[in-house]
This record gives C-alpha cells, structure tokens and sequence, in this order.
C-alpha cells in the first residue's frame, strides 16, 4: 500500500510519510470519492487501525488528509478513547506532525503561509477554513464545481443529489438557500461545492 501512496502524494513527503506509517497494525486505504469526508480513521475490531482516504484528492489535500488521520491513529495510542475526537490532544498531535511538511518542497509556496495561519489551530477540517480550502481546490483539476460563496446571490445553484436552490444572503459564517421545488430554506457552509446553473433567472 505505501508503494501505490506514492501517486498521491507531493513526492518530497514520500520518505517522512513512508516513516510516520512503519506501523505493523496500520493500513491505509485509498477509495473513491465519499461526499461526507476526505479520510477517515478507525480502529477494526481485529485490534488493527485502518485509515481510508479518498482517491479524488489534489496530492496537497491528500497529505493534509492523511496526517490528519494519522494524528487520529497518534492520539488513541497515547490516550485511548477517553479524549474529544478533534480535542486539544488531537490538535498538539496533529500540529506536531505536520510541522515537518510545511516546507516549499512540499507545499507550493502559496499554500505554505496558509498552512501555517491554519495549523496555528487546526481544525477538524481543512475545509472550514475558506480562505485555505479556496487555495488547495485551485490545484484540483477542473470539475466544474465552485463554492458556494463565489456564487452571486440570487442565482441557481445545484447540489451533487440533483437538488436546485436559489442563493440568499449570508447569516454569520453561512449561507442560506431555497430549494426551487420545495421553496424549504437551508444553510449552506461558504466552502460548500457546487454546480452554477446558469440560464435560470435570478430574483
């Protein structure tokens, strides 16, 4: 598995990340795309621990995700299950890992003062953070999605289900949006992708 790692991720991480995962119980797996997380990590009922990763990811966004996970895997070793799962435990641990990665070997120079605004204290997802999110989906290739912040008010936006909402105005940190068939509301996260519809006309 960590030879097949090595398309995934910026190839200058390839040795640090090859020693961060030297773990005989530990086994990451790479698969398709999941619309509720990146990554995820848990613990097998085999004693084991398994890390999957989704196969979609930008290599940046990928190593993000993966140290992520591997902070997770770090966290229950030293404290077990009695912690928050993105608790201060978790937030030192991950911090601490990712501090040798955030060198412009790895990271392009862009994102690197992002990743250090950001790890500062990290989140629980990258993605809550716009401004980075705004920056590593500028190395995905072309999807034809956007954020939803980057969508004019007024205008049609539609989801991965299909669902088609008209953008409202922004209450604190999201967005609100009426469903067009049901005319039900619904709050948006800024970094939220989505599809512009366009040809409908805005109100």
């Amino acid at each position: 598995m960590l030879d097949s790692l090595q398309d995934f991720i910026p190839e200058a991480s390839y040795d640090q990340v090859t020693a961060l995962l030297s773990h005989d119980n530990l086994e990451v797996k790479v698969k398709q795309e999941r619309q509720t997380r990146h990554g995820d990590y848990r613990r097998l009922p085999t004693g084991k621990h398994q890390i999957t990763i989704n196969s979609n990811l930008n290599p940046y966004r990928f190593l993000i995700t993966l140290i992520h996970e591997v902070a997770h895997f770090e966290t229950y070793k030293s404290y077990g299950r009695q912690i928050k799962p993105h608790g201060p435990e978790w937030k030192s641990v991950f911090q601490h890992l990712m501090l040798g990665f955030l060198r412009p070997e790895v990271f392009p120079s862009d994102v690197l003062p992002l990743l250090a605004s950001h790890f500062k204290n990290p989140k629980a997802s990258s993605d809550s953070d716009a401004v980075l999110a705004l920056k590593l989906k500028q190395y995905d290739p072309p999807n034809g999605k956007i954020f939803i912040f980057e969508v004019p008010i007024g205008s049609t936006f539609r989801l991965r289900n299909g669902k088609l909402f008209r953008k409202g105005p922004k209450r604190r940190t999201r967005f609100e949006g009426t469903e067009l068939a049901t005319g039900r509301l619904y709050v948006f996260n800024p970094n939220a992708e989505v599809v512009l519809v366009k040809g409908l006309k805005k109100i």
